[in-house]
């Protein structure tokens, strides 16, 4: 799809739809098809949808805000009375954002991740996305603090692998210098990180125990099993035992405190492995995770080499035989896709066609009012020392940062990357408020309240919910206690006294929100709940109804239109079907839409 240039000023301001040209739009109707979420076996995901090749940024954010969004070129606005899982437009604030401690820990993890502190791991427990805001969660189920703690203690940091390699080298010198037997089997050594609680029990002095491994042991045991299957041993290797053992391989070991930054030590047939500066447990409440940047930061050049770089990388939506790979394995591992319906079109036209015209940075004289990238579809790469793990697909309009889908290395699923990457794109809105006012908005997609694997997106706090009537946004702890009872709920219906009792704040953003919406034509606000969207309107109306869509405009071919001055077709009942869709077609993208779209007749 070719890219149109960003016009002037005066060409922008005098074109339809904004900056950047005008938007065409095909109306493809109502659609039904079985729910993803539900798992329904009948056809009751029912929604409204577009398809559209050419569609301005500013349009684009306007259909947002009426609950639209967009999967390739696909337009769709669920039907959120008659669908089985009703969808609510979800946004945050990013001024506003606190991140929970949860989402703490995700940046720390990362953060220990880069400074070699951990290593990456697969997961079963892997995290998942939808197709809206397709931000994959850390972990469906939440773990107890107490799981947290196990999982991090048990983690295998690269320290550990490089003093077990040395152990392993320390066993093979004693082997070749006859000090083991030849003819026995060894396990590899592991090295374990040494609880606080159990510091004072196997060390002595004011030193810091940090790894410790009991390889001598299951030396000896292997020596014994030899011993009784063999004639002949000679009265050394008779006496050996695990102290005996220990003191061997430390003297094997004799570089590795110059190697490593720790002293060695034995005690009690273990190899212990203490920190050269005296640093005590006592002075933390948190030993372990201090404990390992103190290492890291201590450690020898070997240990420094290890440290990671996170690179990321913003260009615009094409295709990337790269991306295509990653794609790949994150549908067959995480969301167990078969091979063969992973295709290159299908993923061009899922995640890198769009009918988003390009904003570029120049070029535009309000230059001042936008950022540096400029505005439209974009893949954010994320690169650990050149590799790819994620690709992040977004859209930046003109109020907001609209996540679309994000897909990631499943060898990287202990990292938590989708939520990650949310904190890192709420971070870029922060950022770039400075470049352009009006970009204040986060947006994730869509949130369906029951739907457990949705229930995430609640977290980014303080969040959003637009009302599918009148199109207002709610504070989701306003419209929580709504959802508990019902799927759809009209979110703006609240008693304005309870809730300015019991929520002040809320209040408030109720109210704004209100105003902002006071010049909505009373025909889009006070549409009745049970309205059925696709009935054919009664005689009575007709008039009215012809009004609303006397100024859509419309495109025959070439020619643009207004509804109003098109000749009346002479078939009645042509005209009634032609009527009946522009009359749906009004209901979901609102009167200054369709004033505004083209809508092309095919």
């Amino acid at each position: 799809m070719s890219t149109r240039k960003a016009k002037t000023k005066n060409e922008a301001s005098s074109s339809r739809g904004g900056v950047g040209g005008e938007s065409v739009v095909a109306d493809c109707g109502r659609n039904k098809s079985t729910c993803g979420y539900c798992k329904s076996s009948t056809r009751s995901s029912i929604s409204h949808g577009l398809w559209t090749e050419r569609l301005t940024v500013n349009d684009y954010q306007a259909l947002l805000d009426r609950g639209w969004r967009r999967s390739g070129c696909f337009l769709y606005k669920p039907e959120m009375d008659k669908t089985c899982c009703p969808s609510y437009t979800i946004r945050l604030k990013a001024s506003d954002f606190v991140p929970s401690k949860e989402q703490q820990r995700v940046r720390r993890r990362l953060e220990r991740f880069l400074d070699g502190e951990i290593d990456a791991k697969p997961s079963e427990q892997t995290e998942y996305q939808d197709v809206s805001f397709s931000r994959e969660v850390s972990g469906s189920v939440r773990k107890s603090l107490g799981a947290a703690k196990r999982e991090q203690n048990n983690e295998v940091e690269p320290i550990m692998k490089d003093l077990a390699e040395q152990i392993d080298n320390a066993v093979q010198r004693c082997i070749q210098s006859g000090e083991f037997p030849s003819n026995i089997q060894i396990p590899k050594a592991s090295v374990k990180r040494v609880l606080s609680a159990k510091r004072k029990k196997l060390a002595e002095g004011s030193e810091e125990l940090l790894y410790t491994s009991n390889i001598a042991f299951p030396i000896v045991a292997a020596i014994k099993r030899t011993e009784t299957s063999e004639k002949g041993k000679n009265v050394e290797e008779n006496r050996l035992s695990p102290e005996a053992v220990s003191e061997k391989l430390l003297i094997a070991m004799n570089k590795v405190e110059e190697f490593t930054g720790f002293s060695v030590k034995v005690s009690k047939g273990h190899i212990n492995f203490l920190s050269a500066t005296g640093v005590t447990s006592s002075d933390r409440n948190e030993g372990e995770e201090s404990l390992c940047a103190t290492t890291t930061k201590s450690s020898s050049n070997k240990l420094r080499a290890r440290k990671r770089k996170l690179e990321m990388h913003l260009k615009r939506s094409s295709f990337d035989p790269e991306e295509y790979e990653l794609y790949k394995r994150y549908q067959l591992k995480v969301h167990n896709d078969k091979p063969e319906s992973i295709s290159e079109t299908s993923y061009k036209r899922f995640l890198v066609d769009t009918p988003l015209i390009e904003v570029p940075p120049s070029g535009y004289d309000d230059e001042e009012k936008l950022p540096p990238c400029g505005f439209g579809s974009f893949h954010q790469q994320y690169r650990v020392d050149d590799r790819l793990i994620a690709v992040g697909v977004i859209d930046i309009l003109p109020n907001c940062l609209s996540s679309k889908y994000l897909f990631w290395d499943p060898d990287f699923a202990s990292l938590s990357l989708g939520n990650y990457s949310a904190l890192q794109e709420i971070d870029w809105v922060k950022q770039n408020q400075a470049h352009c006012a009006t970009l204040e908005y986060y947006y994730l997609g869509y949130y369906i309240h029951s739907c457990n694997k949705m229930r995430y997106k609640a977290a980014y706090r303080p969040s959003q919910l637009l009302c599918p009537l009148r199109y207002q946004w709610v504070p989701f702890e306003v419209a929580k206690p709504l959802l508990d009872k019902k799927p759809y709920s009209v979110l703006s219906n609240f008693t304005k006294d309870s809730l300015s009792s019991s929520s002040p704040k809320a209040y408030e953003t109720i109210v704004q929100s209100t105003r902002e919406h006071e010049d909505m034509e009373q025909g889009e606000t006070n549409d009745d709940d049970g309205d059925e969207m696709y009935n054919s309107d009664e005689d009575s109306d007709s008039s009215r109804n012809r009004n609303d869509i006397a100024n859509i405009l419309i495109s025959l071919d070439g020619p643009r239109l207004r509804y109003k001055d098109i000749p009346r077709i002479k078939n009645p009942v042509v005209q009634k079907q032609l009527e009946s869709m522009l009359i749906n077609y009004r209901k979901v993208v609102g009167t200054e839409l369709l004033e505004r779209m083209v809508y092309e007749l095919r």
